[in-house]
């Protein structure tokens, strides 16, 4: 399904049945990315899984993919669904759109699970490298950034022991565009700090960490637990920045038994 948001055409789909549940995937990804833990959840929970702004088979409008832009999506995509509240799961740049969306719109919120996601901003050296990114994938095309980015993005062990995973990670990255990776890295690049919102979070929260995630590492996930009341959390064992999609049903479980224990609903 799609609809229109401003100047780009958002894609999402929809499985399972019950209570709404929201699932955002990480940059340079897609939907694809929940499919395998989405199958452990469908029997109870009904799924709505976008392809965020400038990735997958969404467009990315024009001028850099802001976190404003993709909360603006989000919102969006609620009332085309029609779901007045929901719990909301978050990878990587889908804990940015969390955040944001949050601020402005928390009384849509039911719960949150933030995944290998951080609540800082970037550093200077890094919205530089963003930047540097951006310009280098307009000019060289995408595949020097995403094989430059595989070995950053899955762990360890999936490196070295599913290269089938590894495989099905690098297609289903290159189906980004060039406009749609150089428009989110620049909007990423400009996203705001949200530290000090955490403390803010006031509905079930489960921060959730893959062991070998060096990009947003369990330091990034205990620090954000500790600061969002009553939150727990869950380190995935052998798994890397896409934990979700690294060891599904290591990942998958725990989110269950979250939304299983939810009051909220």
């Amino acid at each position: 399904m799609r609809f229109s948001s401003d100047d780009a055409d958002i894609f999402y789909t929809v499985t399972g049945d019950g209570p709404p549940v929201v699932l955002l995937h990480p940059f340079p990804a897609n939907h694809k990315v929940w499919l395998p833990a989405a199958e452990l959840l469908a029997g109870r929970y009904r799924l709505i899984l976008p392809d965020l702004r400038g990735h997958g088979q969404s467009g990315a409008g024009a001028g850099p993919a802001t976190m404003e832009k993709h909360a603006a999506d989000l919102l969006l995509l609620l009332d085309a669904s029609g779901v007045g509240r929901a719990v909301f799961a978050g990878v990587s740049i889908g804990g940015y759109v969390l955040f944001e969306f949050w601020r402005r719109h928390r009384e849509r919120v039911s719960g949150l699970i933030l995944c290998d996601t951080r609540a800082g901003a970037d550093t200077a050296e890094g919205r530089a490298n963003r930047l540097k990114a951006a310009d280098e994938v307009e000019k060289q095309g995408p595949v020097p950034f995403i094989d430059s980015m595989i070995p950053k993005l899955l762990g360890e062990t999936t490196r070295t022991t599913r290269p089938d995973l590894v495989e099905r990670a690098r297609e289903m990255m290159l189906e980004m565009s060039v406009q749609g990776i150089a428009a989110v890295q620049r909007g990423m690049a400009a996203r705001p700090d949200s530290v000090a919102d955490l403390k803010t979070i006031s509905v079930p929260t489960l921060v959730m960490v893959g062991v070998e995630d060096t990009l947003t590492p369990l330091s990034e996930a205990e620090s954000m637990q500790r600061q969002i009341a009553g939150s727990r959390l869950q380190a995935i064992p052998r798994a890397g920045h896409y934990a979700v999609f690294e060891q599904h049903e290591a990942a998958g479980k725990p989110i269950r038994g979250f939304l299983d224990g939810l009051k909220t609903w």
